[in-house]
């Protein structure tokens, strides 16, 4: 027999056990109770929301202020890759290769042993001119060159400058400085 009731309550429907209400303490809550009673956000999601987005502002406002360091660095780097590849080319191909600094346009080229701009080697089609400003690098301005008082460096044929010296370059209040060598032709940057 006990078994048998057992069995009858295995097999009831769920509709024939009561129901448990649920009580709400909101007085406004009315057919809401159990349920959100606002669609709104709690103070702890948006003191959440409000926390991660000052972190993004904190991290975010050094990278916009230092773009000009950025720059700086780059173009420090550009020109002294760009020394490299004509001191390169002057020992791989015997003869004589120069870059020419014009501070007043904010630019450099490199040129052979007859005066000629050289083709670059990466765009096709186009001489080796940099124009800094043209190059996304425009916060960078050459303060000074100087090679002997002049403009140019030339490598000979075993990779000695003719001249060494130093080209400044400045963004903002940083200033960086790429060198060359006298002797040797060892280029290095400064800040």
């Amino acid at each position: 027999m006990c078994n048998d009731r057992k069995n009858e309550r295995l097999t009831m429907p769920l509709s024939a056990f009561p129901r448990r209400r649920r009580y709400c303490s909101h007085p406004r809550a009315g057919a809401n109770c159990g349920r959100a009673a606002g669609r709104g956000f709690t103070l702890v999601e948006v003191l959440i929301v409000v926390i991660i987005l000052g972190i993004a502002a904190l991290a975010a406002i050094p990278m916009m202020s230092s773009a000009g360091g950025v720059q700086i660095r780059s173009a420090a780097n550009v020109i002294a890759a760009d020394l490299e590849y004509a001191k390169s080319m002057a020992i791989s191909r015997g003869q004589n290769y120069a870059v020419v600094f014009d501070k007043n346009a904010e630019s450099y080229r490199l040129e052979d042993q007859n005066g000629n701009v050289i083709a670059h080697p990466v765009k096709k089609g186009f001489d080796y001119v940099v124009d800094l400003a043209n190059d996304g690098l425009e916060k960078v301005d050459i303060l000074d060159v100087d090679f002997a008082s002049t403009s140019k460096v030339t490598f000979d044929c075993l990779g000695s400058p003719d001249n060494g010296g130093t080209v400044s370059l400045q963004a903002g209040s940083v200033t960086v400085t790429v060198t060359v060598e006298t002797v040797t032709g060892y280029i290095y940057i400064t800040d």
